[in-house]
């Protein structure tokens, strides 16, 4: 496959942190430049990645002709505006979760013009294991599914941190309560019929700093989660069935310089099997998905629609918070 071309929007902390290191260990494309609003922040970044070109603004980039797709890691309110002047220019567009701030401002992504791919970045339906957990799950391997449970944690009080700029679309459900509602979808093969959430925010800063939230996905079927910006460092995921669970270690921010594990239990309880999955980066398997779309050896399995979907049930979130009661997605 003739590799694809990408540009950077921003030297946001996942992009340089992450997500461009994933993408460079790829020879399915290649990354020809970065941007910044600053352009001696953008030629630093560009330095230490080793990428070609420099831009000192997301339009000189984005004006690039050799550039085909752009990775948009901007916060969240800008994820909409520049995603449409990417797409705009000519460039397909990965956008960083969450797609938009509400499922409205999502929908204005319908407009792209025909052939231009938009899709959300969430990294997790990319990564080995949780692709190996999905195939266990249709399998029947645990049985019927009815329970995914989900402890996702970290700290944060800096209040120059975007997560904490509660106008800007900071807060945990949109950071990171996006990922339960993601992976249940992902699992469950479908979508929640209802929600509801009890959310705790910070004083200060106005984000919710810590949510509950359940989702009934019908059937029996019900993904239960606790997300916190504000407490110890964690995750786990627990995925129970009729006749087993599985458990994943690190569902989230897997490490890409080692082994992926998950467990498998019987009917037995904690008596089962770790399964270890081979070395490899989620964001260089993101990104390759994307660019097979984009070269058409591959469809899209997740676009606009998609993206949309899930704003729509992080809408149903925050209205439970308001209404203390089961809101319909």
């Amino acid at each position: 496959m003739k590799p694809v071309k990408w540009g950077i929007i921003s030297t946001a902390n996942i992009g340089v942190g992450k997500v461009i290191p994933g993408m460079l260990k790829s020879k399915e494309l290649e990354v020809v430049a970065i941007s910044s609003r600053d352009r001696k922040t953008a030629d630093q970044a560009a330095k230490k990645l080793g990428i070609a070109r420099s831009y000192g603004s997301y339009e000189a980039m984005l004006a690039d002709p050799e550039i085909e797709a752009v990775y948009n890691p901007l916060p969240n309110h800008l994820h909409v505006p520049l995603t449409l002047a990417a797409a705009k220019a000519g460039k397909h567009v990965l956008c960083e979760k969450p797609i938009a701030i509400t499922a409205k401002e999502a929908k204005k992504l319908k407009d792209v013009k025909k052939g231009i791919y938009v899709a959300e970045a969430f990294m997790v339906r990319h990564a080995l294991q949780w692709q190996a957990v999905r195939e266990r799950v249709a399998k029947g391997e645990i049985g019927t599914v009815r329970l995914i449970q989900v402890l996702f944690t970290y700290y944060l009080d800096d209040p120059k941190n975007v997560r904490n700029m509660a106008k800007i679309g900071g807060g945990g459900l949109l950071d990171i309560g996006c990922y339960p509602i993601t992976v249940a979808r992902y699992i469950f093969d479908a979508e929640p019929k209802a929600v509801t959430a009890v959310f705790d925010r910070d004083p200060k800063f106005k984000t919710d700093r810590t949510a509950s939230g359940l989702a009934d996905f019908g059937k029996g079927r019900q993904l239960s989660f606790a997300i916190s910006t504000q407490t110890a460092p964690f995750q786990r995921v627990q995925i129970a069935g009729t006749k087993g669970r599985i458990e994943i270690e690190i569902p989230f921010n897997a490490p890409p310089d080692k082994p992926n594990r998950y467990f498998v239990q019987g009917m037995t309880m904690n008596e089962g099997k770790t399964y270890e999955l081979p070395v490899s980066d989620q964001y260089q398997l993101q990104a390759e998905a994307f660019g097979r779309v984009i070269r058409k050896t591959d469809k899209a399995h997740y676009g606009v629609k998609d993206a949309i979907q899930n704003m729509k049930i992080i809408d149903a979130f925050f209205r439970s918070e308001k209404s203390r009661k089961w809101e319909k997605v």
